[in-house]
């Protein structure tokens, strides 16, 4: 069974970071910053214990004792989403203040896989040149740029769609749904 940890920053877009913890199979970890707390709740109306049943544990950003502060606690990858571009800056500047900071700190020197899922436009120079940064380093920069593709009816089937490819990039199943029905 896979094992992953999973990041939300404070960037807009924890819609996306509540469809992945949903829809992601095998042991997960949740990682909640302060201010991915308060946008949760402006935007969904959740509540981290909310998130509680589909995860093994959530931690506070702030718990640098957390185990996936080590790297002798193996995951099968760190997904941040949604990322802020100013976690972005830390993680591809080493400052490794956080839990979610130190944890993809742990994954790029242990050559774990880090997804990290930007959310947050327009970006400037210095976003982008981290961006290619943490990129050269082996994570894989994943911006949430929801698929049209398949021409979602709403909203929730939009979510899906990005949560189906970021699932495919883990070498997950998104399982059966609106996402793989033909299109006429």
């Amino acid at each position: 069974m896979a094992r992953y940890l999973i990041g939300m920053t404070g960037a807009s877009g924890s819609a996306y970071g509540v469809d992945f913890v949903r829809r992601c199979p095998g042991e997960k970890y949740l990682v909640l910053s302060d201010w991915a707390r308060r946008v949760l709740h402006d935007e969904t109306g959740l509540a981290p214990a909310d998130l509680e049943p589909h995860v093994k544990k959530i931690f506070a950003d702030t718990d640098l004792a957390a185990p996936f502060s080590s790297g002798s606690n193996r995951h099968d990858g760190l997904v941040i989403l949604p990322c802020s571009v100013s976690t972005a800056a830390k993680i591809a500047a080493g400052i490794a203040d956080t839990l979610i900071t130190r944890a993809a700190a742990v994954a790029l020197k242990e050559r774990m896989r880090l997804v990290v899922c930007v959310r947050e436009t327009p970006l400037t120079g210095i976003a982008l040149e981290n961006l290619l940064r943490l990129s050269r380093e082996g994570a894989i920069v994943m911006p949430v740029s929801p698929p049209f593709y398949r021409r979602p009816a709403s909203l929730d089937e939009l979510v899906a769609g990005y949560t189906d490819k970021l699932l495919a990039l883990l070498g997950e199943s998104s399982g059966p749904g609106w996402h793989e029905q033909e299109l006429e």
